[in-house]
């Protein structure tokens, strides 16, 4: 598993609960490129690994942009970067990955944004802005605006708290050829979003969660053999039983972080299943090879993975 050992370089406030911070390589050297729209696992202490989205511009490589809000009911990771991280402190990361990436025969963009959730968007608008794209970002908030240095010029702000939370549909307008509208935010915008693209053509209605929906059981589980076809290990598993921690225990190494099927981190090439998809990032011709073992189960007797 192959870490970036970055060095924060200023940490500022960035709106309400918001810390911004500049990660850069201890000795200056560029990091490495993302795409607009990706983020990186930053690993803090205890084992603990949380995803945020690569905030600045893809064109700046010599540091990586990271906002953080700090959760009181979260599990402790915003709490450190807020309170624990001070300047000059080494911060390990992932490569960046991009599962919520710009489409690429899009004409126009329409992004709607709640919040935090604004952050995968900083990135697309200032690649969009270089390149002359067409785009408007909606931006919902309630009250203080977040991050509003970083935000472009073709930002629409709707304050929830004054106006109440705005009709998507007029947001986005009809579905159109080369249209395309993306959505990151609490479960209750996205669900908004969701039904208000539900009459889209496939493909031009694109979602990134920051909190894992709920997984719930699958009534249909049942049992299987794992099979790690490198090591030829096997581990016979009851119904409904979580995939990751099997594999570790076989002795392979995924890299994790969300361990809810949005992030991407632990995706694995399966050889045999076929396997239950139960994540939110892998596209159709995707699931076809390959699955996050976080949220995977097995429809057939064995599931044969290339580790």
């Amino acid at each position: 598993m192959r870490h970036i050992r970055t060095v924060l370089r200023a940490a500022e406030p960035a709106g309400p609960a918001i810390r911004l911070l500049t990660l850069m390589d201890p000795d200056g050297w560029p990091l490495p490129k993302f795409r607009p729209g990706a983020h990186v696992d930053l690993h803090l202490p205890e084992d603990r690994v949380r995803a945020y989205s690569l905030c600045g511009d893809p064109a700046q490589q010599d540091r990586w942009l990271v906002a953080v809000k700090r959760e009181a009911t979260g599990r402790g990771g915003s709490a450190f970067l807020h309170d624990g991280l001070a300047v000059g402190d080494a911060v390990a990361a992932s490569l960046p990955r991009c599962t919520f990436p710009l489409a690429p025969d899009a004409m126009r963009h329409v992004f709607v944004a709640g919040g935090i959730g604004v952050t995968p968007f900083l990135s697309m608008a200032a690649a969009l802005d270089r390149g002359g794209g067409d785009y408007v970002l909606h931006l919902l908030h309630r009250d203080a605006v977040p991050l509003p240095a970083l935000l472009p010029r073709a930002t629409v702000l709707h304050d929830t708290a004054a106006a109440g939370r705005p009709a998507l549909a007029a947001l986005l307008g009809g579905p159109a050829p080369g249209l395309h509208a993306y959505c990151c935010g609490p479960p209750g915008l996205i669900a908004a979003f969701e039904a208000a693209t539900a009459h889209w053509p496939g493909g031009q209605a694109h979602v990134e969660h920051f909190v894992p929906p709920p997984l719930l059981p699958d009534p249909e589980a049942r049992p299987f053999t794992l099979v790690l076809a490198r090591s030829g290990r096997s581990l016979d598993l009851p119904a409904g039983a979580p995939l990751l921690p099997a594999i570790r225990a076989l002795g392979a190494e995924v890299e994790a972080s969300c361990e809810g099927g949005i992030c991407g981190a632990c995706r694995v090439r399966w050889l045999e299943g076929p396997p239950i998809h139960r994540d939110r990032v892998l596209r159709p011709e995707e699931r076809a090879t390959d699955l996050m073992a976080c949220v995977a189960g097995c429809a057939g007797p064995r599931l044969v993975l290339d580790l």
